[in-house]
């Protein structure tokens, strides 16, 4: 082990950060590119590219959860996380390279249709990121210690991360989206395959569980059940019921997909698919005892102190709404920048955007370190978090309604930058406190579905209900509205920082005084 790493210096707080910085890097270059290529290049409509965009959470979706299991289990290469992030770095530079050569590849695959290859190339740049983003997250909670020391490798990850991503949008402004691809994926290669080397991950977290064997695996299974629907086969034996309900889903699923544009079609077919997926849930729960506490198989799960439940879902529930806004603003803000700036002359939209999220990235990245980290001694994580992600929904506000030229909308964008600060940074160190530390990768799995299956939901729905309005300032009417339910719902978050959290501060309300404030 390097001396840096036993003494926890920032030396070793950076090039921890660095594989999440990769993965974090690469996902920027998509967010700057994809839309503005399908867009000005190929002319994507608006409920196109929202299919487009829906590869990525359904990539999150199988790619975080089961990585996660399986890097939970595996030690090959002196690593627990460590094969993940050089298999998934390597490919995700690789397929960074596909994204400005769509064109290429449909006269060599010959395809007429260069929608299937957009969605094609990135479903396959999404699950080369995905196969990385759990175990790069998941090594910071594996090598370092609860409370502050877990706060700072969670803040160093954002500041890293964010100071790479800002670059991100500076180089696109600069030098146009093409030659950021091309240098991206140079970037993404090498912080990918030199850190993880240079990091010793512990072969054992804790004490192994002394539980009986197999008491994990109606976890699991439940867990899949959300993702794929009628998995309650894996306790219920009832193949020819589960096979039922896969089929009817998946199929109403893909009509509606494929009928996104028409409204008559559409509907019904998502309700199908809805009512179907939703009922092969609740059996699913039903058949391993999820509804059943007394169950001997869950009851040491849901009994277990290494996993506060009732806290963890409240945060999944908060995160999901923030994200709700935030990923509606990256894959639409093209189209509220054609409605909004175009017409009054402002027409380079793909500088525009590098710039917005240039901003947005650059006070993320600054205040994690210098303000969250320290501020989080003193007040705790929650309401830090809590003020960030109110400010950052009257920024969507301001620019719903007051965004009359590039400076006005750069100035809100800049503001929503707090907000992001602390979405990017703060919940994996609280989520990370709550849930049993043999189990991380997992539990970093199920938290990343509040991120994607919120992204499922702009991509399918909600670039729909905006195409429906004459105005694109509904956009961030909906972000705005998105990002205040996540702070009304972030009030409800328990504290949990260990350590180091006053208790009393003037012109605040209290903090609950819990077991885990007296440290």
């Amino acid at each position: 082990m390097l001396d840096i790493q036993k003494r926890l210096t920032n030396t070793f707080y950076a090039i921890l950060a660095l594989p999440a910085t990769a993965m974090g890097f690469a996902l920027a270059v998509q967010i700057a590119a994809l839309s503005w290529i399908l867009r000005t290049e190929f002319g994507l409509e608006i409920y196109e590219i929202g299919i487009v965009w829906a590869t990525g959470p359904i990539a999150g979706i199988f790619g975080q959860v089961i990585v996660g299991v399986v890097s939970d289990n595996v030690w090959l290469w002196n690593g627990r996380r460590r094969p993940f992030i050089l298999i998934g770095g390597t490919l995700a530079a690789l397929m960074l390279l596909s994204l400005p050569n769509i064109g290429v590849i449909t006269e060599g695959l010959g395809f007429v249709n260069i929608f299937f290859v957009a969605i094609l190339v990135s479903l396959t740049l999404d699950v080369s990121i995905n196969v990385s983003f759990n175990p790069t997250r998941s090594l910071i909670a594996d090598v370092t210690p609860e409370g502050r020391p877990r706060t700072k490798g969670y803040t160093w990850m954002q500041t890293i991360s964010g100071f790479f991503g800002t670059s991100v949008y500076i180089v696109g402004a600069t030098f146009g989206n093409y030659f950021l691809i091309y240098s991206g994926a140079i970037v993404v290669l090498l912080f990918s395959i030199i850190p993880p080397f240079l990091v010793e991950e512990p072969r054992q977290l804790k004490e192994e569980d002394d539980g009986p064997s197999g008491y994990k695996d109606p976890l699991l299974a439940a867990t899949i059940s959300i993702l794929i629907p009628g998995s309650g086969h894996l306790y219920a034996r009832d193949y020819l019921r589960s096979l039922l309900f896969f089929v009817i889903a998946v199929a109403a699923y893909s009509t509606a997909i494929v009928q996104h544009s028409e409204l008559g079609w559409m509907i019904p077919f998502y309700a199908i698919a809805g009512i179907t997926h939703i009922s092969s849930i609740v059996d699913a729960f039903r058949r391993v005892g999820f509804l059943n506490r007394q169950d001997p198989r869950l009851k040491k799960i849901l009994d277990d102190d290494d996993t506060d439940w009732k806290e963890l879902f409240k945060l999944l529930t908060a995160h999901g709404f923030s994200w709700l806004g935030i990923q509606s603003m990256f894959v639409y803000i093209i189209f509220f920048l054609e409605d909004q700036l175009v017409p009054l002359g402002y027409e380079n939209t793909g500088q525009m955007i590098n710039i917005s999220f240039g901003l947005l990235n650059a006070v993320g990245f600054i205040l994690p370190v210098l303000v969250f980290e320290p501020l989080a001694a003193k007040i705790g994580r929650v309401r830090i978090h809590f003020i960030a992600i109110a400010t950052m929904a009257l920024a969507y506000f301001g620019m719903a309604f007051l965004v009359t030229h590039p400076m006005i909308l750069y100035l809100f964008m800049a503001m929503a930058g707090i907000g992001w600060g602390a979405v990017v940074s703060l919940p994996f160190a609280i989520m990370s406190e709550n849930v049993d530390k043999n189990r991380m990768g997992f539990f970093m799995g199920v938290f990343n579905l509040s991120v994607v299956i919120p992204h499922l939901i702009v991509s399918l729905i909600f670039g729909f209900i905006i195409e429906m309005f004459p105005t694109q300032t509904l956009l961030f009417v909906l972000c705005g509205v998105m990002l205040t339910l996540s702070t009304f719902a972030w009030a409800f978050v328990k504290e949990t920082q260990k350590g180091e959290v006053d208790l009393d501060i003037p012109g605040l309300p209290p903090v609950e005084d819990d077991e885990n404030n007296k440290d």
